[in-house]
């Protein structure tokens, strides 16, 4: 008898990550078709994310960043991508390595993704109601709608 066992939520995971740089790499080349729109929750705290002091400051741990009608400079790599975005009327330019995402969600679709991680512990997953948009209210029809989300807790031993 083999010890080895089929890692079914590290291949999801790695699957899951593997669609979001697919739909990243077609709109850094097409752009956002119609009404698509990002919301995407990342670890701050990884290693690899390069943010601005004082967004790291002021958001240490999850952050949620939308990518919807202006963003800058799209660069999407093997292991995460980069992106300009408005915090405020201040353009700061980010880094975020697939790894680090929480959740990503396409409102305009009800369309959505969170990974979890065993290293959370008791921690709840990142909440989907409460996004950041820089303190403005969006417009009544802008508001993001309730998302699907795929779970993968059951599939972990």
């Amino acid at each position: 008898m083999s010890s080895r066992t089929i890692e079914y939520g590290n291949l999801m995971h790695a699957a899951m990550r593997g669609l979001i740089r697919n739909v990243l790499l077609d709109v850094e080349e097409n752009g956002l078709p119609g009404d698509h729109h990002f919301f995407i929750t990342f670890n701050t705290l990884h290693p690899d994310v390069e943010i601005a002091d004082w967004l790291s400051d002021r958001y240490p741990g999850d952050m949620t960043v939308v990518m919807q009608h202006w963003y800058d400079g799209l660069d999407v790599g093997e292991d995460g991508f980069s992106v300009t975005l408005n915090f405020g009327d201040s353009p700061e330019p980010l880094y975020i390595p697939y790894e680090s995402i929480r959740t990503f969600v396409d409102p305009s679709v009800e369309f959505g993704l969170r990974f979890e991680t065993q290293e959370e512990g008791d921690e709840p997953p990142a909440d989907m109601i409460e996004i950041d948009e820089d303190d403005e209210t969006p417009e009544k029809d802008e508001r993001p709608k309730e998302a699907e989300i795929v779970s993968l807790d059951k599939f972990r031993k």
